[in-house]
């Protein structure tokens, strides 16, 4: 896609400039990110080696996956031109190499479209299903919700894939929308999604990632305002097993007055070598008086052998706010929790899955759409089965 000089400088040049040490300064320009070594800041807790070259040079022109649509009446869903005027609207612009390879790589947009005041009970589901990793695939994908819609969409990825995308989200003003990610990759996937989300005045916004699939699976998802009121809810649960690597980077950027945020993500690692990494961080600009934020991350070591990184962070540059905090936690669940089941009778392996169910279900029962809080439900009962009998207790 070309972009004009003056979209290009509206995208690339905000009014106010605020230079944050987790999220550089993006450009569409290739030239402006250098390959990453695994040193800098943003990617030092990443497995360069294992992202079979989407950082580098790889070839990024497969088309190994298949697309599934079913989309409820009054919405469309389905692949447009890279001139289509919906793409760049979310303000996303590229921050780091990966991200700027797939926008210049991609050959179309895939667009959800809600229309205006559309109100549906049904979910837009969107599954892509990978067929091989030899060559990585590049995608662009924009979820757009007209003002005052309230609608569910819900983004499945599965199959083996090496996949880099570029997500964009825009919600329009009083409008409500849920995205939902769910990463349930074949064991030698590569995930590398950047999402970007605009959320307009008085509009709420609720972005749920699932991830329990892939070899390793990077997200960073970030947040904006469009006008004052408005509400973000990032919601997460991953489990990482035996040699899995999942990233999440999660930035809420309270551009406007009176908005809020929440972030809540919690994690789960069994097996030797699993990974999880979950970066947050808050930035209250001057002009966001008013505004209330929060983020928590807990993680649950089921095994020894594990490694959980948890990073929260808070960048505040007024103090005239309603509440601003944030809380991290990774430890091992009690055993006072296993001897008070044990003591009523209940077999040891059944307390296990208990107390893990326990940890996730409040998180789960959030994400509002009940046919995939069942599935949630069940797949945390099959990861389970993986290595109960190595969980530890502490």
């Amino acid at each position: 896609m070309t972009i004009t000089d003056s979209v290009r400088d509206t995208l690339e040049m905000p009014a106010e400039r605020v230079l944050s040490h987790l999220h550089p300064e993006g450009s569409f320009d290739l030239a402006d990110h250098v390959v990453p070594t695994g040193r800098e800041e943003v990617w030092r807790f990443t497995p360069l080696r294992r992202l079979r070259g989407i950082q580098d040079d790889a070839p990024l022109d497969g088309h190994s996956f298949d697309i599934e649509v079913h989309a409820p009446a009054g919405v469309t869903a389905g692949p447009v031109g890279l001139d289509h005027e919906s793409r760049g609207t979310s303000g996303l612009v590229p921050p780091d190499r990966v991200s700027a390879r797939a926008w210049a790589a991609a050959d179309s947009v895939f667009l959800v479209d809600v229309p205006t005041e559309h109100v549906g009970d049904e979910a837009t589901t969107v599954t892509l299903t990978g067929t091989g990793n030899e060559v990585a695939s590049a995608g662009h994908l924009v979820v757009r919700a007209g003002a005052f819609s309230k609608s569910t969409v819900v983004l499945r990825f599965q199959g083996l894939a090496t996949l880099v995308e570029n997500v964009e989200i825009v919600v329009g003003d009083g409008a409500e929308l849920t995205v939902v990610t769910v990463q349930d990759w074949a064991d030698a996937a590569v995930h590398h999604s950047t999402q970007h989300a605009k959320v307009g005045r008085d509009a709420t916004l609720r972005h749920v990632a699932v991830s329990i699939g892939g070899d390793v699976v990077r997200h960073d998802a970030t947040a904006e305002y469009a006008g004052p009121g408005g509400s973000v809810e990032m919601l997460g649960m991953y489990f990482a097993d035996e040699g899995q690597h999942i990233e999440h980077r999660l930035f809420v950027d309270h551009n406007q007055p009176k908005t809020s945020s929440n972030v809540n993500y919690k994690g789960a690692l069994q097996g030797e070598g699993a990974h999880t990494v979950w970066i947050g961080n808050v930035l209250i600009r001057k002009i966001a008086e008013g505004i209330e934020t929060y983020e928590e991350n807990r993680n649950l070591v089921l095994t020894d052998g594990c490694q959980a990184d948890s990073v929260p962070n808070l960048e505040i540059e007024t103090g005239e706010i309603l509440g601003a905090g944030h809380a991290s936690a990774t430890g091992r669940f009690d055993d006072n929790q296993l001897f008070y089941l044990r003591s009523r009778g209940i077999e040891e392996s059944e307390a296990r899955r208990l107390v893990v169910h326990g940890f996730f279900i409040d998180l789960i029962r959030r994400i509002g759409v009940p046919e995939l809080e069942e599935q949630l439900v069940l797949t945390v009962e099959k990861e389970l089965e993986k290595n109960v009998s190595k969980v530890q207790f502490g």
